[in-house]
């Protein structure tokens, strides 16, 4: 045992004193000119290393440098500039005066990818013939580099409209084998309009064609965005997909993918090409897409928020985009393509939806939705329509069709009073600025004939409140049981309008089993007031004096309901079917004395009474 010990510690010295030797018999520096020279002569790129280079023993043989810089041929700026690079070598080559590099490792590193930092062609450079076609390209940067590290770098990458985005934090940890099969594994986090999106990736690469072809195997992403106009717990979820790129059209496409984006999961296909306008075509399946959870709705939000906001009866200047119609605008205005989506189940506002189906296509700014219909319970619903963001307001072109259409659950998503129940039928033309609902309220105009089936009015018995107003007014007449007495209007129809805020019903027209109304009315959006005039006439269950009965079953009683939503009042006037009623009965009893008194002197008196009736 005690050899052995001894033989291990001569080991031990015999290396360290060799590593120590070695050290000290190979200067480091003399690989400075081999390395730049070795770059530039494989990828045309210049590395430039700044200062005196050093070894650095444990616990890897490493070689390090000050601050290196990485510039593209006729480049203003490096590709990539460090503070401090760290190189692992292999320890048998040295001896031989050859370096081996296992890992590149760049700390506190700015990586480039603006106009300033592309190669540029040289302005004494060759210029071929007009007609010719230019030279395809084979070279490209080639990444010989068996590991490579970037920890704790920024990324800064230029778009073709200017703007800069700034990737923090980077971390990439990035190993390839002879065959140029890599293994990535990345974190970031990107900060923009108070905005902040965090990603970790996992993907096995295939670089073995670049740039002519790269593809990957993306095995996980994990991706968390939070900040502004967002859910309060953000939004967040995982991806798993195929990528391919093909540079030769500049193409990509995304199979296989599958995506989950809070409560939501979506499967399908991503393609496109990224040129001056890039296209973009996308075919996605959903079994769930829970938008409120997407968008942060909750329900009465928007409501409340409105009661805050100063009231206005007329429509003001749109001064600006909400957060949500922004990211529409830019998107849309930026790429042209194709969007297919399909939802088993679909949450919005509250309100649940069944096999949803989206067929869109953007063009210059223009959104065009050829087809966006599904079901809702037992009814079905298509809204097909235009959205024109070119502009500083999105405007919106709508044509909705509803077919029995709970209209409770409606009318909540619109932050109205779900006062009125039934199965809603409508078919129409709606025009406005602005994507919200507050925007439907203020700025959006249009028509539509509506129909409601099976309709009750929660709080409001037409029947009911006409029968006691009659009793309480006369004891002649009475109406049936209060058993007998159903609140539900069979079926509603009307037209309506929508002119900035104010929805009026310029007819409206219903009956039941026992009551025939009709009447027109108007809803204030903004202020959140009503008022409507009804005719209501009850055809059955009246009981009592045979006259009086037949007045009013042939006469409408007036009746109107105005007020505040949270507190609407009503006026009934059955005094004037009561009074009216005593009016005929007196005039014409009043004709008949007149007719029996013709030749006497109580002819004159009767007269007088039927003149002033």
């Amino acid at each position: 045992m005690r050899r052995f010990i001894t033989t291990l510690a001569i080991l031990l010295v015999v290396i360290v004193a060799g590593m120590s030797a070695l050290v000290l018999l190979v200067n480091p520096n003399d690989f400075r000119d081999y390395m730049a020279q070795q770059v530039e002569q494989r990828s045309g790129y210049r590395l430039a290393l700044t200062g005196d280079l050093r070894w650095h023993v444990w616990p890897q043989l490493s070689i390090l440098s000050g601050k290196m810089t990485l510039t593209a041929p006729g480049a203003a700026q490096p590709v990539i500039s460090a503070d401090n690079m760290r190189l692992d070598v292999n320890l048998l080559p040295l001896l031989s005066h050859q370096l081996a590099v296992k890992q590149v490792m760049l700390k506190g590193a700015v990586i480039r990818l603006t106009p300033d930092s592309e190669a540029q062609r040289p302005a004494d450079a060759p210029v071929g013939p007009r007609d010719a076609a230019p030279p395809v390209s084979t070279q490209g940067w080639k990444f010989d580099i068996a590991d490579l590290r970037v920890v704790d770098s920024l990324l800064v990458w230029q778009q073709a409209s200017g703007e800069q985005l700034n990737v923090r934090d980077l971390n990439l940890q990035m190993s390839q084998n002879r065959h140029r099969q890599a293994h990535v594994e990345l974190s970031s986090r990107i900060n923009r309009d108070q905005r902040e999106l965090r990603v970790t990736m996992n993907a096995d690469m295939d670089v073995s064609r670049y740039p002519q072809h790269l593809s990957a195997v993306i095995q996980q992403l994990d991706y968390q965005l939070t900040g502004a106009s967002l859910p309060t717990q953000g939004v967040a979820g995982q991806a798993k997909m195929q990528a391919d790129w093909a540079g030769s059209n500049q193409a990509f496409t995304l199979k296989d993918l599958a995506i989950s984006v809070n409560d939501s999961q979506l499967s399908g296909s991503v393609s496109g090409e990224i040129a001056e306008r890039p296209q973009l075509r996308i075919d996605l399946h959903s079994p769930v897409l829970d938008m409120d959870s997407l968008l942060g709705l909750v329900s009465g939000g928007e409501e409340n928020a409105e009661r805050i906001a100063p009231q206005r009866s007329a429509p003001g200047p749109v001064i600006s985009r909400t957060h949500e119609e922004e990211g529409v605008s830019e998107i849309v205005n930026a790429i042209d393509g194709e969007m297919a989506l399909s939802a088993d189940k679909l949450r919005w506002r509250g309100m649940d939806f069944q096999q949803v189906a989206l067929k869109a296509a953007s063009e210059q700014g223009v959104l065009t939705l050829n087809t966006l219909e599904g079901k809702a319970g037992k009814g079905e619903f298509s809204l097909p329509g235009n959205i024109d963001v070119r502009h500083n307001s999105t405007a919106v072109s709508l044509r909705p069709a509803f077919t029995n259409i709970a209209v409770a659950p409606l009318l909540k998503a619109f932050d109205m009073p779900a006062s009125l129940s039934g199965d809603l039928s409508l078919t129409g033309s709606f025009t406005g600025t602005g994507l919200s609902v507050a925007a439907f309220k203020r700025d959006w105009q249009g028509r539509a004939k509506v129909s409601l089936s099976d309709a009750e009015m929660a709080g409001l018995n037409f029947q009911q409140m006409i029968q006691r107003a009659v009793e309480r007014s006369s004891d002649r007449v009475h109406g049936p049981d209060e058993a007998t007495v159903n609140s539900a209007l069979q079926k509603i129809e009307g037209s309506a309008t929508l002119d900035n805020g104010t929805l009026a019903f310029t007819t409206l027209k219903g009956n039941t089993s026992m009551i025939d109304y009709q009447g027109k009315g108007s809803v204030d959006l903004v202020n959140r007031q009503a008022d409507f005039n009804f005719g209501i006439t009850v055809i059955k269950g009246w009981q009592g004096e045979g006259e009086l009965v037949r007045r009013l079953q042939q006469t409408p009683v007036p009746l109107r309901i105005y007020g505040p939503w949270a507190g609407l009042h009503y006026s009934l006037q059955v005094d004037q079917v009561l009074r009216q009623q005593l009016r005929d009965e007196a005039e014409k009893r009043l004709k008949n004395w007149a007719e029996r008194t013709q030749n006497s002197e109580t002819k004159s008196p009767a007269q007088k009474l039927l003149n002033k009736l």
